[in-house]
């Protein structure tokens, strides 16, 4: 355990942005899921779940949790499965 003041500080913000990067992170994850499990189903929602992964994506993207490259290969997957299905 840190001693300085700074560093408990540090510590404590630390353990903040972490619980909200992994929740983030999940976030996206699910839409993805989602767009995948409406895929399968056939579901009438695939257009809005596309939608909605696409910008849960590059919402991380953007917050600096994923990369650029990993970002767009997502993004390229999940728009080769929605033109498999058409």
């Amino acid at each position: 355990m840190p001693v300085i003041k700074s560093a408990i500080e540090r510590m404590k913000t630390n353990e903040i942005a972490r619980k909200r990067n992994a929740s983030k992170k999940n976030e996206m994850r699910t839409a993805v899921k989602k767009f995948e499990s409406a895929i399968e189903n056939g579901s009438e929602d695939v257009e809005t779940a596309y939608r909605n992964a696409i910008a849960a994506i590059n919402h991380t993207k953007s917050k600096g949790l994923i990369k650029t490259n990993s970002a767009n290969r997502k993004k390229s997957h999940l728009t080769k499965l929605k033109n498999k299905t058409n």
